[in-house]
């Protein structure tokens, strides 16, 4: 593996100690943020409680449908397993700590307990990336492209995130009055109507939200950030310009795709939204769709928009997420080839991180009832079994290549595995170099605050927590030079 100076990394700091699984928590997080301040706490409590119910009946008849089921392990206190020198954090039934700031322990369902050991955080071999189903080594990109990136597509598609339909209904787009701020930006709200006449008690829809920059001459690049960032309640940004003012001071344009409307972000929703209209509200077959490629494909159906667009330069569409939405960003680069430079922060397990090096949020966390429903059904059958994935995350950073993409992690962001993600990095990179493109040229992690960004595939780790903020200047300057158009700026 990686030579990595593990000393660079340090432990998250909250303000709060946490006493909720993060799932849990985010979860918590978007009922505050998306329901009305009028609505009294006794009423978002209930919603939430529902929700919870509904995601774990839901995960119940999922698991039940696949053949499986979780062992009988003893009780946390006298788990022989339990990481030592623990105790559990008052007033969770849950959560575990080690006494160190940001070490989030639980143990899963199958028994294993989250580790921040990185002597013992590299569990099992990782696929080989370069070698065929039947053996052959992939030494040309003609054999790349013919044989093993369809040999990952369908592994990905039927094993980890779900397939997405080969028909979909179609969706027509519908625009809102544009509006003209004081800094002579223009934004219009686009909405993609989704034909549900085969199911209508569904309603989905895409939401994007298009602010042009002022003084646009010709069409410009754009950047499409998925539900336009994520921190949680009571967060202040710094002082400074937003994402936002980076962007439209290139003179490119930013965009905002909402993902709720188009799909839920909990188990309660999967009869609904774009999954539930497809399926006509039946339960998911186990290769499915999840959550996160349901996500994908309104992301491609925003591209199908902006390249008919005339303000757009259709050959320059850059996508940004963090945090689930970071994966959401990974996977959608992945599958769809005309996001030209992509930015996934702080992404994880399922994002960016690989999932046999295990520190932080594990796979068995994301085959929970919190966070199963991004996957297709048939992941949870490698809960407590790691080593049988088919596939593992360098190989879908893989599938991005040869186009731009630049993976971040923060010191402090121990939960999302900032060491995983640049392993990660280290592992595709030869699929860059196989194409002739360039991926990280080192195995040893950056220093905090610096970042690898001379290729195509680009790695940066930041000084701080759970964010995506620090690292904005580096991508748009990255982003810069992968674009047809657009001004070279400073940045880091």
């Amino acid at each position: 593996m990686p030579q990595v100076n593990y000393r660079s990394l340090t432990p998250m700091k909250f303000p709060v100690r946490l006493s909720l699984l993060p799932s849990a928590f985010l979860l918590i997080c978007y009922l505050a943020n998306a329901t009305p301040s009028s609505v009294p706490d006794a009423t978002r409590a209930a919603r939430w409680q529902r929700m919870q119910q509904a995601a774990q009946a839901d995960w119940s008849a999922t698991m039940a449908s696949l053949g499986l089921s979780t062992p009988t392990l003893p009780p946390p206190q006298s788990d022989p397993k339990r990481p030592p020198h623990t105790t559990r954090v008052p007033g969770s039934p849950y959560n575990w700590t080690d006494g160190v700031p940001g070490h989030t322990i639980v143990r899963s369902s199958w028994g294993n307990w989250n580790n921040y050991d990185e002597a013992r955080a590299d569990r099992y071999p990782l696929p080989a990336l370069l070698r065929t189903n039947d053996g052959r080594r992939v030494d040309t990109p003609d054999l790349w492209w013919k044989v093993r990136r369809p040999e990952l597509l369908e592994e990905f598609a039927s094993q980890i995130y779900g397939r997405i339909p080969s028909r979909t209904p179609a969706v027509t787009w519908r625009a809102d009055a544009p509006a003209k701020a004081s800094d002579g930006s223009v934004t219009t709200h686009w909405t993609g109507l989704i034909d549900n006449r085969a199911y209508p008690r569904a309603t989905p829809q895409i939401d994007l939200s298009l602010t042009l920059p002022p003084g646009r001459r010709g069409p410009v690049p754009v950047i499409v950030v998925i539900d336009g960032g994520f921190h949680f309640p009571g967060y202040h940004p710094p002082p400074g310009p937003t994402p936002r003012d980076l962007v439209l001071a290139r003179g490119w344009a930013y965009a905002v795709f909402t993902t709720e409307p188009l799909q839920q972000d909990s188990g309660a929703g999967l009869r609904a939204g774009i999954i539930g209209l497809v399926n006509c509200g039946a339960a998911r077959k186990p290769d499915d769709w999840g959550v996160l490629a349901a996500w994908s494909w309104g992301l491609s159906r925003s591209a199908d928009l902006l390249q008919r667009l005339p303000a757009i330069d259709g050959h320059a569409l850059g996508l940004e997420g963090h945090s689930r939405w970071g994966k959401a960003a990974l996977l959608a680069a992945a599958l769809d080839s005309r996001w030209t430079a992509v930015y996934s922060s702080c992404s994880g397990e399922c994002g960016a991180k690989l999932h046999r090096h295990d520190v932080g949020e594990s796979v068995d966390n994301v085959c929970g009832p919190s966070e199963y429903h991004w996957m297709a059904g048939n992941f949870l059958k490698y809960a407590g079994h790691w080593d049988r994935l088919p596939v593992d995350q360098h190989e879908l950073i893989a599938l991005v290549a040869p186009r731009a993409l630049l993976v971040t992690g923060g010191t402090e962001d121990l939960w999302s595995d900032p060491v995983g993600e640049f392993q990660a990095c280290v592992a595709a990179s030869p699929v860059y170099r196989l194409l002739g493109f360039k991926g990280l040229d080192t195995d040893t992690m950056p220093a905090p605050d610096a970042g690898l960004m001379s290729g195509d595939l680009a790695f940066r780790l930041h000084r701080g927590g759970h964010t995506d903020l620090p690292d904005w200047p580096a991508f748009l300057k990255f982003a810069a030079r992968h674009f047809s158009t657009g001004t070279p700026a400073s940045g880091h």
